[in-house]
C-alpha cells in the first residue's frame, strides 16, 4: 500500500494533509514523509513506526537502546555518517543495521559489500541514527580522526607561525591524536578560504562539536566531529594563536598568520567559555577585501557623486552607520585608499587593527593600559594628521573628542551602531553631544546593510507573484520594467543560488533644512522626512531598485532591511 494511503488509513493524516505534502516535495524535490514533518501534519516517529508496520520491520527508539562498543567497532565511522546507518547488533556473523529509508537498497547492497557480512536492516529516525553515532563513535578510545578528515578538502597551508611554545604540557594535551589534529586544523582552514567564509565556529555542545562557516552573511553547518576531540582541536587553535593553553575558564583573544591558496590570511581567534566547553571563533581576514574602491561599494550613481565629494571635504564627521557585519570597516578602508596620498598624513584609532593599511599611521586601542579612543585621539592631534579615522563613537567622551578634532580643522571618519542615517544624529545628542556641536560639525551620515549577490552562473529570469510585489510596495508600472533574476543554485554558489555581497546604502547629507531640524532637537522621525523629501534615497528603496535591476532577490531584501512607513 502506498504510505500515504497507509498514514491515512492509520487515522493518522487527512487525505488533503497528504495531497498538500505531496505538493510540496514535488515543488521542493524532498520526500512526501519528510514534508509532512515540515508541514507538522505528523512527527518522524510516527511515521517510521508506520514504515515499520507496514514494512514488517521491527522499530527501535535509540534514546533507550545501548550499542556495545565492539558492535560499533564493526562499521568504520566514515561509512557509518557517509550512509547515516549504525550497527545494532550481531548474531550468528548477521549484523543488524538501523537505517532511515527501506526502501533505500542501493545503500543497503554497498553495506554488504563494504562490510563484507550479511545485513539485517531495522528502522530508526534519521535525526536519532545521526544523534547515536555522535555519541557512540565519539567513545571508542582508540577511535582516530582520519574518519572526519574525509569530510573537508584538501587545501595546501604553509603556517608561517607555527613555533609551538616550549613546554611539554602541549605535548600531553595533543597527545597520540595530534598528527590528524594538526591535519583536521590546516584542512578545516583550507576549506575555509576555499569556500570565501569569513569565520570559522568551532561550538560544543553535549554529544558533539559543531563546526559551521558563515559564507556571503549566513552560516553553512560542515562537520561534527566527535566530541573528545574538542580538547586537541581547541589546544592545537590555540598553539597557533599563541594563546594559554591551560587557561580554559576565561576569555581569550589571539591572531594566527598563514599563507592559503596563495594569499596571505590573518585570523583573528576569540575563545568563550561556554557550560559544554570552550567555544572558538576565528575571523579570516583577507587582504584582498579591503582593496576595494569607492566604484565597487555599491552605491548609486547619484550617491557615490555625493559620497566622492564627502569625502574630499577638508574638514568635518563623516559617519558610517550599521549592525555588526554590515560592511562598515570595508567602506572606511574604501575611503581611507581613495584619500591615502603622499600629501596626506592620515592616523586611524581602531579596535582591534584588522587590516593592516601600507601608508597610513594605525593605532590599536589598548584597554588594560588605558589607552582609550579619547586618548588616542587626544594624542593625534598633536601629530598633524590631515584625516582621522575612529574605529566607533562609542560614548561621550570619543564623540567629543570626535568633534572638537572636526572643528579644529580635520576631516574625521568614525562609525556609529544605528539602525538609520536619520537615527545616528539622535544618537549622539543622547550621548551627551550638544545639538548644535552635531549640527555644526557632521557633514554626512552613511547607512548600510549587506545583500547576497545572485550567483552569475546560474541567474536566470523570474517573475515575482503579485502579492510579492504588493508587499515589497513594487508599483505595476516598476515592475513591468524590472529586470527581476534568480537563482538556481550550481557549484559555483554552493547550491546558494548567492555569492558574494554588494551593500545597500542611504546616504544622508546636513544640509541647512536639516542642521536647523538638529539644532531645534527634532526626533528621527522628522529628520528622516525632511531628508526624503530632500531627494534621500532609503536602505529599503535602495535594496529594491537593486532587485529591479536582477543584482539580488526580494528574500534578500526582506531579510537586511525594511520597509519604512
Amino acid at each position: 500500500m502506498d504510505l500515504g494511503q497507509y498514514l491515512v488509513k492509520q487515522g493518522l493524516i487527512s487525505q488533503e494533509q497528504w495531497a498538500e505534502a505531496k505538493q510540496l516535495a514535488t515543488s521542493q524535490h524532498m520526500k512526501p514523509q519528510d514534508a509532512l514533518v515540515q508541514l507538522g501534519y505528523s512527527s518522524s516517529e510516527q511515521i517510521m513506526q508506520a514504515l515499520a508496520a507496514r514494512d514488517g520491520f521491527e522499530y527501535y527508539d535509540l534514546r533507550d537502546v545501548a550499542i556495545p562498543p565492539a558492535v560499533v567497532e564493526l562499521v568504520p565511522e566514515s561509512v557509518a555518517r557517509e550512509n547515516a546507518v549504525i550497527p545494532l547488533s550481531e548474531e550468528d556473523g548477521v549484523l543488524r543495521v538501523l537505517v532511515s529509508d527501506p526502501q533505500d537498497f542501493d545503500t543497503i547492497d554497498k553495506l554488504q559489500f563494504i562490510l563484507n557480512r550479511k545485513i539485517e536492516i531495522a528502522l530508526a529516525t534519521r535525526e536519532s541514527i545521526l544523534e547515536a553515532i555522535n555519541r557512540n563513535y565519539g567513545q571508542i578510545g582508540d577511535e582516530s580522526a582520519d574518519s572526519m578528515l574525509q569530510e573537508f578538502t584538501d587545501t595546501a597551508i604553509d603556517f608561517t607561525e607555527t613555533e609551538e611554545g616550549d613546554g611539554a604540557d602541549e605535548d600531553d594535551l595533543v597527545d597520540e591524536a595530534s598528527a590528524p589534529i594538526v591535519r583536521l586544523v590546516q584542512l578545516m582552514i583550507g576549506e575555509a578560504v576555499q569556500l570565501r567564509a569569513s569565520d570559522i565556529h568551532v561550538e560544543p555542545f553535549e554529544d558533539r562539536v559543531r563546526i559551521r562557516y558563515r559564507i556571503d552573511g549566513v552560516l553553512v553547518e560542515r562537520d561534527s566531529p566527535p566530541r573528545r576531540l574538542l580538547g586537541a582541536l581547541l589546544s592545537r587553535i590555540k598553539i597557533l594563536a599563541r594563546m594559554d593553553i591551560a587557561e580554559r575558564r576565561r576569555t581569550q583573544d589571539g591572531r594566527i598568520k598563514i599563507t592559503a591558496g596563495g594569499k596571505e590570511l590573518d585570523l583573528r581567534v576569540s575563545m568563550l567559555p561556554t557550560n559544554h566547553g570552550q567555544s572558538c571563533v576565528m575571523r579570516l581576514l583577507d587582504k584582498d577585501n579591503i582593496k576595494v574602491g569607492v566604484r565597487q561599494l555599491g552605491l548609486s550613481d547619484r550617491d557615490f557623486k555625493v559620497f566622492r565629494n564627502l569625502i574630499r571635504r577638508p574638514n568635518g564627521i563623516l559617519l558610517v552607520t550599521g549592525p555588526t557585519g554590515s560592511g562598515k570597516t570595508t567602506t572606511l578602508y574604501a575611503a581611507m585608499n581613495e584619500l591615502n596620498r603622499p600629501d596626506r598624513k592620515i592616523i586611524t584609532a581602531e579596535d582591534p587593527v584588522e587590516y593592516y593599511l601600507p601608508g597610513i599611521n594605525q593605532v590599536e586601542v589598548r584597554h588594560s593600559i588605558g589607552l582609550d579612543f579619547a586618548l588616542i585621539i587626544r594624542a593625534m592631534l598633536r601629530q598633524a594628521p590631515n584625516v582621522i579615522l575612529v574605529g566607533e563613537m562609542r560614548d561621550y567622551e570619543t564623540a567629543s573628542m570626535g568633534i572638537q578634532a572636526s572643528l579644529t580643522g580635520h576631516l574625521v571618519f568614525s562609525t556609529l551602531h544605528t539602525n538609520d542615517a536619520p537615527g545616528a544624529v539622535t544618537r549622539m545628542v543622547d550621548m551627551g553631544v550638544p545639538s548644535y556641536l552635531v549640527a555644526g560639525s557632521v557633514i554626512g551620515i552613511l547607512a548600510q546593510r549587506l545583500v547576497r549577490v545572485i550567483c552569475s552562473k546560474c541567474k536566470q529570469p523570474y517573475t515575482p507573484r503579485d502579492t510579492e510585489l504588493e508587499a515589497a510596495g513594487i508599483p505595476p508600472e516598476m515592475a513591468a520594467e524590472a529586470n527581476f533574476m534568480k537563482g538556481r543554485g550550481c557549484s559555483h554558489c554552493g547550491n546558494s543560488g548567492y555569492r558574494g555581497r554588494l551593500g545597500v546604502f542611504e546616504l544622508m547629507t546636513m544640509n541647512s533644512r536639516i542642521r536647523e531640524l538638529t539644532f531645534q532637537g527634532a526626533s528621527t522621525q522628522e529628520i528622516r522626512k525632511e531628508a526624503v523629501s530632500l531627494g534621500m534615497t532609503t536602505l529599503y528603496d535602495d535594496a529594491i531598485l537593486k532587485v529591479c535591476k536582477g543584482i539580488t532577490t526580494l528574500d534578500e531584501v526582506f531579510r537586511v532591511a525594511k520597509k519604512v512607513t
